[in-house]
């Protein structure tokens, strides 16, 4: 039971730490904290673990796999909190993941924006909200739409009725220097700002999804309105079963 209760005091200061450095990053650049909504990325950890996170406030958790994420939500409950997929979505992944998630962050392509659309109206599901995720670093392991396709991709949204685009997502390289990442979240904004002229988003301004444990504080800077933090949160990952 002590065990039990360190560890979860452990998860409360690492937590509280997270929201300081977030609401000192916010008021740097001159905005409110509230203005940036922590997504706490529990893949690889435990569904009695995300509980604890919920029971200190957290109220988004992000997941990486559709099929992880199923049997955590079935054991928390799909309305205890608000659940991104923030990793890669497999077209054969898609109808579950409309029945699991309340926002996907990886949209990459028009065809797996069709089989959303089709899945939401077979689901009974009215709307999914959706974030475009851009690949501006290039790298082989990652996904994404390049930048240059990206207003076509969004275009083609226009007689999907059940999606809802709300934002754009990136991941950039991972560099030692947390400012290495700063012209990519700057790119993102600037991408995001040329959409919201053309009124692409569902409502407001658009979503800037981007930064991480270690570069987090540089894209709130640069604007994010969604940070997805995990280790600095959980700690290291558990190994995968």
């Amino acid at each position: 039971m002590a065990n039990v209760d360190q560890a979860q005091e452990l998860l409360a200061v690492r937590l509280a730490n997270v929201r300081a450095r977030l609401a000192a990053a916010a008021q740097r650049s001159a905005r409110q904290p509230d203005e940036v909504r922590l997504i706490a990325i529990s893949k690889t950890h435990p569904s009695s673990v995300i509980k604890q996170a919920i029971d200190l406030g957290a109220t988004d958790l992000g997941e990486n796999r559709v099929q992880e994420a199923d049997g955590k939500i079935a054991e928390i409950g799909r309305e205890q909190a608000r659940w991104h997929l923030v990793g890669h979505l497999q077209a054969n992944k898609a109808r579950r993941a409309v029945s699991l998630f309340d926002v996907i962050h990886s949209l990459d392509s028009i065809e797996l924006a069709r089989r959303l659309d089709r899945l939401c109206a077979e689901e009974g599901r009215d709307s999914l909200a959706v974030l475009v995720q851009v690949d501006l670093g290039h790298e082989e392991t990652k996904s994404g739409i390049d930048e240059s396709e990206l207003i076509d991709l969004v275009d083609s949204l226009g007689p999907l009725t059940h999606l809802k685009l709300i934002g754009l997502m990136t991941l950039p390289p991972f560099f030692d220097d947390p400012e290495q990442s700063r012209p990519f979240f700057r790119r993102l904004r600037e991408l995001r700002d040329e959409l919201n002229r053309r009124g692409a988003f569902e409502t407001g301004a658009g979503e800037l999804s981007m930064g991480m444990t270690h570069d987090f504080e540089v894209a709130i800077e640069e604007g994010a309105t969604m940070v997805r933090i995990g280790t600095a949160i959980f700690g290291e990952r558990a190994p995968r079963p």
